[in-house]
């Protein structure tokens, strides 16, 4: 079965924090589709939800987190607003319980128009991308797709920039209090390095944080 996809006007050159991606797309879609996810994912695995529930992808990029999510029996929704990532991941993760949506950080105007809430919602690679003003639209918007119980999993890029990319320098503890204000508390926050060996070698590491409703 084709996997379903919603589309709205949102062109992703105007998303903030998706500049300079489209231009990278073809190099890109190679990368994301290398890594697998329990490899990205070890820092924080142990937490994720292990009963079948909704998840939520934010920049789901090419969807190799969400089809591994998908995989487990959880319905996942990778909502990703550069269109190339899209097509390349319905073309290479065609599965019934993943859904495409077109949509962004900070509004998630589409998807919190369906008022639905999620067992879990991951932002991976995402939030450094957003500006202070954001970053406190989005954890608004963010906190309230969560069911009670749920758990949100967010992680921060550190290092040099890539060329042409919009990223802020956005700390763990800055992250955690921004959560802790919006009723969410921290289940975990640590540091790993790039499982990406370009990044690597680039002096690129992350920070990973759990967080429960």
């Amino acid at each position: 079965m084709r996997p379903l996809i919603m589309q709205n006007a949102m062109d992703s050159s105007t998303v903030p924090g998706a500049e300079g991606y489209a231009d990278h797309a073809e190099r890109l879609i190679a990368r994301y589709e290398s890594v697998a996810f329990l490899d990205k994912y070890r820092p924080v695995a142990h937490l994720l939800p292990t009963r079948s529930g909704a998840v939520l992808d934010i920049g789901a990029g090419t969807g190799g987190d969400a089809a591994w999510l998908a995989s487990l029996g959880h319905t996942v929704i990778a909502l990703e607003p550069v269109a190339a990532f899209r097509a390349a991941g319905m073309q290479a993760h065609a599965l019934a319980n993943l859904e495409w949506i077109n949509d962004s950080l900070p509004a998630l105007s589409t998807i919190g128009a369906r008022h639905t809430r999620y067992d879990l919602i991951v932002v991976a690679a995402v939030w450094m991308h957003l500006a202070a003003e954001e970053r406190m639209e989005a954890m608004g918007n963010i906190s309230t797709l969560l069911k009670p119980g749920a758990v949100l999993v967010i992680s921060l890029r550190h290092g040099p920039p890539p060329e042409g990319r919009r990223i802020f320098d956005v700390s763990a503890s800055e992250t955690a209090d921004l959560a802790m204000r919006h009723g969410l508390k921290v289940m975990l926050s640590t540091q790993a390095p790039s499982v990406q060996p370009q990044n690597r070698q680039a002096g690129v590491s992350w920070s990973w944080l759990v967080f429960g409703k």
